[in-house]
């Protein structure tokens, strides 16, 4: 089987890297979109719009592409484990896209409070929760390309 996968190598890795493009599209304006809709009224028209966006972004968007990321990740991960498993960065990387996957629960947790015309957090909050994904997506680049340890 690792024969096999290890011939489609670069589709794999190529897959990996746009279904992490979609997940981090997803990830980053689902909060901003948290943002607007604390900002409005629970009820309003605006709200409901809102509601409606963020249910498709997670569902057809967000959802799907997480679960090819780790799907395309973890088969790169098999196929490289004897090379780089035991590589410092790794680790670090791995927890970040933990961190990353933990945080899109919050999102989806969070999103079934808007349904239910809750406000979780300030419109402050969200904004400083906004910045989550773009901090983890730094972490993540730099072990992946520079490999500092």
């Amino acid at each position: 089987m690792t024969e096999i996968l290890t011939q489609f190598y670069p589709w794999i890795k190529a897959f990996h890297i746009i279904s992490v493009i979609f997940w981090m599209a997803g990830m980053y304006y689902l909060p901003r979109l948290f943002v607007y809709h604390t900002e409005v009224e629970p009820g309003s028209d605006l709200s409901e719009n809102y509601k409606q966006m963020e249910v498709l972004l997670l569902r057809r968007i967000i959802n799907p592409a997480m679960m090819a990321a780790w799907i395309f990740g973890l088969t790169l991960l098999w196929l490289l484990w004897d090379a780089i498993g035991s590589d410092a960065w790794l680790h670090v990387k791995l927890a970040a896209v933990v961190v990353m996957a933990t945080y899109h629960g919050f999102l989806a947790r969070w999103r079934k409070a808007f349904e239910r015309d809750e406000r979780p957090f300030t419109s402050r909050q969200m904004r400083i929760m906004n910045e989550v994904p773009p901090v983890l997506t730094i972490v993540i680049v730099i072990m992946v390309i520079v490999r500092p340890f």
